[in-house]
């Protein structure tokens, strides 16, 4: 028994959007945040400092190690193909750069295995639209494809994807393998070889990038889906695909025992109420705007999985999407593991565009208009005031909030930001004066503002983000400090307090031999005549050195953070 589609649609109600213009939105948000720019703070310099360990040898490829601390995340893969990209990188090129290479290509397999995935999805007989009597409605492949564009632009459109998808940390291969997972269940029934090798992929990879539980739990309820799926195959072919996905799972839990990358970083639920509405509202903004229209289909299409005759294409999604945000639930980390819930979160909207009212419509396109609008002009203003001094108000925020910071004029960046902007426009203009029958008419505006956003921050605002998100200010700040104590370029500097990422970034920016310290590294680290010391862990440091062998030059606050201070100690002759 088929339940009755909500989509009413016609043929002219299907074009398709043109390829040209699909690579410009794809490239508009990938490329951004590519060049130009260090690694920032956060996960990103903690897992380069994890690439750069395995290239000069201090670390193990099967056990990384920095410093002697164990990555957040027992990921091996994301690590591998950094280390791997900074050996192949070219004479010139830096290693910040050549690991970002690896991970923006990982991007694009997001948005080619989303797009894919909710192709295969549309394709099944169960999310067809509505046969007309006398014929004219849509096509199954220019439907399916219709679908498709509107899940990719959906996925461009979410907020929550702009920062975590540029940073070449293990998140982004989460997000990638999980795609590539996603894609393979849909297209299953239809590609059973070529599904099989991107599960493979993407089921591997995750384990590989630090998830292999939640790869074990995506394989064994997918193929439960496929076992319990009446609509789109037979039930022969459907154990078929349930043993094939339970094999698989079985052997990513043997890949993952055989590396030791086993690792539950699960925690209570939180237990008051302020939590969970810091929870909920990470939940409404990171995934804006594709959660009211996910909402929204499930209403729609509600008889496709209240019934025992459920539909795939509404099914396998939501098991996904729920799936990574229980998960969400349960990590201290929820931002990263809702990264994950974005595929399928962007599929699920796919299908309420062709259930849309024409005021829904209409409002979805006004607010985004007001919305993107107002921020590209936001960023604009804010460009001219650095560059200008003027509006006053603007410009003295940003002298407050990043002191030191001395702006710059790159011609290229708004030459590009100049064409960006004229680009909205002209899409604004043309998505009311053409193809306003088409079905990804309503996230056409909300992809273009998103991509438009990120472009001009990237291009605008780059070195001022730069300052305010990378070390390089602050190391190079440290430097200009002890060259006005010592005239012997320092090579050598012990620390005490610092984290990984910290201590990675005096290591790539400031060329030094970093030498954590500790009660038992006193002997070995004799030789250092500069030390580093977090300033909340200054009470303690007498119990690691003798205050007496040490002048306290200064505390050093970093540019941009006030929690970042740290004291510079100087050894005595």
């Amino acid at each position: 028994m088929t339940e009755t589609t909500p989509a009413i649609v016609a043929q002219h109600a299907v074009r398709r959007l043109p390829r040209l213009a699909m690579w410009l939105f794809c490239l508009a948000f990938v490329v951004p945040g590519l060049f130009g720019r260090e690694p920032w703070k956060g996960n990103e310099i903690t897992a380069f400092g994890q690439m750069l360990a395995l290239v000069d040898g201090p670390s193990s490829w099967l056990t990384p190690m920095l410093w002697g601390q164990a990555p957040d995340l027992d990921a091996l893969l994301p690590y591998w193909l950094g280390a791997w990209a900074i050996q192949m990188a070219p004479h010139g090129m830096s290693a910040a750069l050549a690991v970002r290479i690896p991970f923006a290509m990982l991007l694009g397999l997001t948005m080619a295995a989303t797009w894919h995935g909710a192709y295969y999805l549309a394709l099944s007989p169960q999310a067809q639209p509505v046969a007309f009597a006398f014929g004219g409605e849509a096509q199954p492949k220019d439907y399916a494809r219709t679908m498709a564009d509107g899940a990719l632009l959906a996925l461009i459109a979410c907020l929550g994807l702009a920062q975590l998808s540029h940073e070449a940390s293990p998140i982004l291969a989460q997000l990638a393998f999980v795609s590539c997972a996603f894609y393979g269940v849909a297209a299953l029934p239809y590609h059973p070889r070529y599904s099989l090798v991107a599960l493979g992929l993407g089921l591997s990879g995750l384990s590989l990038s630090g998830a292999p539980s939640f790869a074990v739990l995506m394989a064994a309820g997918s193929g439960l889906l496929c076992l319990l799926d009446l609509e789109s195959t037979s039930a022969t072919t459907g154990r078929r695909h349930a043993l094939w996905l339970v094999g698989m799972g079985l052997a990513v839990a043997c890949i993952a025992s055989a590396l030791d990358v086993w690792q539950w970083r699960l925690q209570t639920p939180h237990n008051n109420w302020s939590e969970w509405r810091s929870v909920l509202r990470l939940l409404a903004w990171f995934t804006w705007p594709v959660w009211p229209l996910a909402l929204w289909t499930l209403w729609r299409w509600r008889s496709h999985w209240t019934s025992l005759h459920w539909s795939r294409h509404v099914v396998l999604p939501m098991w996904f999407a729920a799936l990574t945000v229980v998960t969400a639930l349960f990590t201290p980390s929820a931002d990263r593991t809702l990264l994950l819930a974005l595929p399928p979160l962007a599929t699920l909207a796919a299908f309420a565009l062709p259930t849309l009212r024409r005021s829904m419509s209409a409002f979805i396109d006004w607010f985004t208009l007001l919305f993107f609008s107002g921020c590209a002009l936001v960023i604009w203003v804010v460009w001219i005031a650095m560059q200008t001094g003027w509006p006053t108000q603007p410009a003295a925020n940003v002298a407050r909030l990043a002191p030191g910071f001395v702006p710059s004029f790159g011609v290229l960046a708004c030459v590009v930001a100049v064409m960006a902007t004229l680009a909205w426009a002209w899409l604004v203009l043309w998505r009311v004066g053409k193809h306003r029958h088409a079905l990804w008419k309503s996230v056409v505006l909300p992809a273009g503002g998103a991509a438009l956003c990120w472009l001009l921050l990237m291009t605008l605002w780059l070195p001022l983000l730069d300052f305010a998100r990378s070390y390089k200010p602050w190391v190079a700040q440290i430097q200009t400090v002890m060259a006005r104590v010592s005239s012997t370029a320092p090579n050598c500097l012990m620390a005490y307090g610092l984290d990984a990422g910290q201590m990675t970034a005096f290591r790539y920016h400031g060329g030094f031999e970093i030498k954590p310290l500790d009660s038992s590294s006193r002997p070995q680290h004799a030789s250092c005549e500069w030390l580093l010391v977090d300033n909340d862990l200054r009470p303690g440091l007498s119990q690691v050195v003798k205050l007496s062998e040490w002048t306290r030059i200064q505390t050093i606050r970093r540019p941009s953070d006030n929690d970042e201070d740290v004291i510079l100690f100087h050894r005595q002759p």
